[in-house]
């Protein structure tokens, strides 16, 4: 991992904690990481949570395509708040690039029982989600710590709050680690590159009914002047190209040979 992103992978999240009385130590950055790296590719099990309307809320109900995961604890007035607006401008740029329904995000409290399903709607409302396909979900503390090993998410309690790794996970339709993502200001690629790989292998098993979801996939570039993704039409039109002078090779083939036939 390049020094940069270790540098952004750890940060203190201050705030108000249920854990104030825990012992000062700060979270061993190195072994944070270490666990997080160890994510990918091990399979997440099946907890059950809360979400913010007080239904039960199983992952394996989200699965059957990409789903982002992220960790907060709704006493932070700085970093989760933060990071949370800015995973809500990626998604909505994610969303125009890739579809609207191609992945789902959840965002799990992991300090109960202070993140209730109350505070996590609270805290949806204060940063601005307004995402149908964008879930805050409480669980009880041994479901949290399960969940956070399986994810390699780690933290620390501390007088001011929690020092925590700061972590987006994409989990694939399966339920498998796919790919982590660090900072609380993370580019844009980061994000919906591998959320592309993942639907693109998606809409190649899918058959003929995903020719077109992959070629959109594929021509769908990140333009850095924007910040955003944009289509590039060039790669249409030599799609077209190439299409038309095959057609007409093929055209002038086959009335060759009819005419010798004749």
């Amino acid at each position: 991992m390049r020094p940069a992103l270790a540098a952004l992978a750890v940060v203190l999240a201050a705030g108000a904690s249920a854990h104030e009385a825990a012992a000062p130590a700060s979270l061993d950055r190195a072994e944070a990481l270490a666990a997080s790296q160890a994510a990918p590719g091990r399979r997440v099990g099946d907890y059950l949570l809360t979400g913010a309307d007080r239904r039960s809320v199983a992952l394996s109900d989200l699965r059957g395509r990409p789903l982002l995961v992220s960790f907060v604890y709704t006493g932070c007035i700085d970093v989760c708040p933060t990071t949370t607006r800015h995973l809500a401008r990626a998604v909505a740029q994610a969303r125009a690039a890739l579809g609207a329904d191609s992945f789902n995000v959840v965002s799990i409290g992991f300090n109960p029982p202070s993140d209730s399903p109350e505070a996590m709607a609270a805290f949806a409302r204060q940063n601005g989600i307004r995402d149908p396909l964008w879930r805050f979900l409480s669980a009880d503390s041994a479901t949290a710590a399960a969940l956070a090993r399986d994810l390699g998410f780690t933290w620390h309690a501390t007088p001011g709050g929690f020092d925590h790794i700061s972590q987006l996970s994409i989990v694939d339709a399966r339920g498998v680690v796919y790919r982590q993502v660090y900072g609380d200001a993370f580019e844009l690629p980061q994000l919906v590159g591998p959320l592309k790989e993942l639907i693109s292998g998606q809409a190649s098993r899918a058959g003929l009914a995903g020719v077109w979801d992959k070629v959109k996939l594929f021509c769908t570039v990140y333009d850095p002047n924007s910040g955003g993704y944009r289509l590039n039409y060039s790669l249409f039109i030599e799609i077209f190209a190439g299409s038309t002078v095959l057609g007409a090779l093929a055209w002038f083939l086959l009335r060759e040979l009819r005419r010798r036939r004749a």
